[in-house]
C-alpha cells in the first residue's frame, strides 16, 4: 500500500473512531505541534497498525489503554478511552481491560498493537516469549 493510501485509510479510521469533528480538532492540534507528527500518526499508527484485521477495534482499544496506562501517557490514554467507547467497549470493559481465552493470533496481534506505545523492543521480546510458550505447548 502506498504512503498516501495509508494516510487516507488512517484518516478515515480516525474519523470513525473519534467522529468527524473530534478527529479534525485532534488533527489540527497535531499539525500545529508538527505536521510530520500528524502524518506519522495517520500513515503508520492509524493507517497501518490500527488498520490490521487481526483484532477487532474494541480489543485494540483495550490493549492500547492498558499500555498507555502502564506507561503513564495521560494524553494518549484520554484520547484512547474516547476511541474505545466509540469502538464498542463498555465502561466496565475499559476499567477491567482483561482478555480471557485469547487465541495465539490474538496474543500476537495484541503484541503488535502495543508496539507503537510500549516500543518495538518490548513487542519483539513479547513475541519471542509468546513463541517459546507456543512451542512448549505444542511439544
Amino acid at each position: 500500500m502506498l504512503i498516501e493510501e495509508r494516510y487516507q485509510k488512517g484518516l478515515e479510521l480516525l474519523k470513525r473512531m473519534l467522529g468527524e469533528k473530534t478527529a479534525e480538532e485532534t488533527r489540527r492540534r497535531w499539525q500545529k505541534l508538527s505536521p510530520d507528527f500528524e502524518r506519522y500518526v495517520l500513515e503508520f499508527l492509524s493507517g497501518e497498525i490500527w488498520s490490521r484485521s487481526g483484532l477487532p477495534l474494541k480489543i485494540k482499544s483495550l490493549c492500547t489503554i492498558s499500555a498507555l496506562a502502564a506507561l503513564g501517557r495521560v494524553q494518549g490514554l484520554e484520547l484512547n478511552i474516547r476511541m474505545a467507547l466509540n469502538n464498542g467497549a463498555t465502561r466496565e470493559e475499559i476499567i477491567e481491560t482483561l482478555l480471557h481465552g485469547a487465541t495465539r493470533e490474538e496474543i500476537i496481534e495484541t503484541l503488535l498493537q502495543i508496539a507503537p506505545y510500549a516500543g518495538f523492543p518490548a513487542a519483539w521480546e513479547g513475541l519471542q516469549i509468546a513463541e517459546r510458550v507456543f512451542e512448549s505447548a505444542d511439544a
